[in-house]
């Protein structure tokens, strides 16, 4: 072996070498020992190949005492990942360099070692080929053990009813199995840590893995399907549903389920199973995956909830035992009782407010770069009386040079002291009913006998001068609004508690109250709880549309929220769909 450290010791060997040569001449003045052996032993110890790897030794050992963790397992991935969000800027000579840095072989062999260590996948694991046999069936078996600390071990495994054999029935990507690359779908499990397990409940041998300290050795008889080497799906979506396994009946293991929240981004990294997908939560550091509903099992699990649960008049009844996790209501915002004559309103052949029948699951999504000068609508969507016409008005008087609302389009007749493009743009009636059915209005409506309506046109005119287009439209119209043109960006703009509203919006007992010198809108009890219907109406269904959700419980604060919202949307990557970005 070539010495690959020097010795930095001038005084002679390590100290504990010294002993054991002294022992050694002790040994040979006895004459208890044979020549030979003792010339061999004292070679060895003063071998500077030996005095290398001590020195190695005592390097590592020095640092055992400090608590080191790698800041990311998955380098290499997060290295493909920038290389390929770098391809869609512009090519400068940083970039360029950047990208033939990445593409480097040296570079991704160090990160490939990286995770490698990070992920304490380097104890030498053995082969996957069958390596002894079974003496009772005279069937080839493998032998595998797993160093692991407090870690789960990754896998799940089910009985087979004809065989009473207990095999594995999935392994979780990035966990402890799946690293060992020695696990595989269809094993069957004979031993665990040296217990015999055939014929067991397979309860029994998750309390056996469960009750195990440190390593994990597993006695298995491979599978007959060949086994497929998995490449890590990049798939991101958007959850739109809330998820936890431990209330899930259908899930095949409990423990091995993710929970998420509505609007979590999540790493769908296998699909290989269409009911039960394998994901992790973006950007969490926790590199196992776990199981998620596929879109179809979801899906049918919807459609059933509203088949069972439907009663007169659209009311879904919560049942905790068949899953059901909240109660809604069909119904229309066309009851509301309007406080101020409103022209804008949204119309519709061929729909209701809400769309029940549609089952809004998943939505795969892909990270948007702001691009410079062209900047995305701000869309503010709420029940009236929440405050998104006066954030909307804020918004636009804080820097008008900025922020532009949208010119609306009318067919009425001009008045002799309007100017038309200022305050709205004038056409015939004709004209107005040939776009509507061109589908050129995200929202129109008739006010005394004449169309009013909100055109695309007009917003991407405001896109197109640099400016960000600000909005306030009726829910119905996110549909034409969500679009790869546009991409707009959706708050929903939620009133507060009741009690919250009573104390700031019901009628005082003087008339009128002001913030900021601003007039501020009462409203009787019936309006408030009015507005907390219409308000659940909308979030029940188009929250699917939201990209965040500001709760206006005080103006001014929430005036800086939005403001710190419109502000990342500008400077910061956002989740859209995929298919605004391909």
């Amino acid at each position: 072996m070539p010495a690959a450290v020097n010795n930095t010791r001038q005084g002679g060997p390590e100290p504990g070498v010294q002993r054991l040569l002294k022992s050694l001449d002790q040994i040979s003045s006895r004459g208890t020992g044979k020549e030979k052996d003792l010339m061999f032993l004292r070679g060895m110890f003063q071998s500077q190949d030996l005095q290398a790897l001590l020195q190695v030794h005592h390097k590592v050992s020095s640092q055992e005492h400090l608590d080191l963790k790698p800041m990311a397992r998955n380098s290499f991935q997060i290295a493909a990942q920038v290389y390929d969000e770098l391809r869609t800027h512009p090519l400068t000579s940083e970039v360029r360099q950047l990208l033939d840095l990445l593409l480097s072989p040296h570079f991704k062999a160090l990160l490939t070692a990286q995770d490698k260590v990070a992920c304490q996948d380097y104890v030498p694991q053995l082969p996957s080929i069958p390596h002894e046999v079974d003496e009772d069936e005279n069937r080839a078996v493998k032998i595998v053990r797993i160093m692991r600390k407090n870690d789960p071990l990754g896998a799940t495994i089910r009985l087979n009813e004809e065989t009473g054999m207990i095999y594995v029935a999935r392994v979780m990507m990035g966990g402890a199995a799946d690293r060992s690359g020695s696990i595989h779908v269809g094993d069957e499990v004979h031993e665990v840590n040296g217990i015999n397990v055939r014929g067991r409940d397979p309860d029994d041998v998750v309390q056996i893995l469960a009750a195990a300290q440190g390593p994990i050795t597993l006695k298995l008889v491979p599978s007959n399907v060949d086994s497929k080497i998995y490449r890590e799906s990049r798939v991101r979506m958007r959850a739109h549903f809330n998820y936890d396994p431990f209330k899930d009946t259908l899930i095949p293991c409990r423990e091995a389920g993710l929970p998420f929240k509505k609007g979590d981004i999540l790493h769908i990294v296998d699909q290989t199973d269409l009911n039960w997908w394998q994901a992790r939560r973006e950007g969490d550091k926790n590199m196992r995956a776990g199981l998620i509903p596929g879109k179809q099992l979801q899906e049918r699990k919807e459609a059933m909830r509203r088949t069972v649960g439907t009663l007169d008049g659209g009311l879904y009844r919560e049942r905790e035992n068949k899953g059901i996790r909240s109660s809604t209501m069909n119904g229309s915002l066309d009851g509301r009782k309007a406080r101020k004559t409103k022209k804008i309103m949204y119309q519709s052949e061929n729909s209701s407010d809400f769309d029940n029948a549609e089952i809004i699951t998943y939505e795969e999504v892909e990270k948007y770069y702001p691009e410079s000068g062209r900047y995305r609508p701000i869309v503010l969507i709420g029940p009236p009386g929440a405050g998104r016409n006066e954030l909307k008005r804020r918004l636009i008087t804080s820097n008008p040079e900025h922020f532009s609302a949208t010119i609306p389009h009318t067919s009425r007749s001009k008045k002799p002291s309007e100017v038309d493009g200022k305050e709205y743009y004038f056409v015939s009636r004709t004209e107005m009913d040939r776009r509507i059915a061109e589908r050129r209005f995200v929202e129109y409506g008739e006010y005394k006998g004449n169309l009013y309506g909100t055109s695309i046109e007009s917003i991407t005119s405001a896109l197109n001068a640099g400016k960000v287009c600000v909005l306030t439209p009726h829910p119905q119209a996110l549909k034409m609004l969500r679009s790869a043109e546009l991409k707009p960006y959706v708050i929903f703009i939620k009133p507060p508690s009741i009690e919250r509203l009573r104390d700031t919006r019901l009628v005082p007992t003087t008339k009128g109250n002001t913030d900021n010198g601003m007039i501020q809108k009462t409203f009787s009890d019936e309006e408030l709880h009015e507005m907390i219907l219409n308000a659940s109406k909308i979030e029940e269904n188009y929250s699917h549309f939201f990209d965040k959700t500001i709760v206006n419980d005080e103006l001014t604060t929430v005036f800086t929220e939005l403001c710190a919202a419109v502000y990342r949307i500008e400077h910061e990557p956002q989740w859209v769909p995929i298919s605004w970005v391909r």
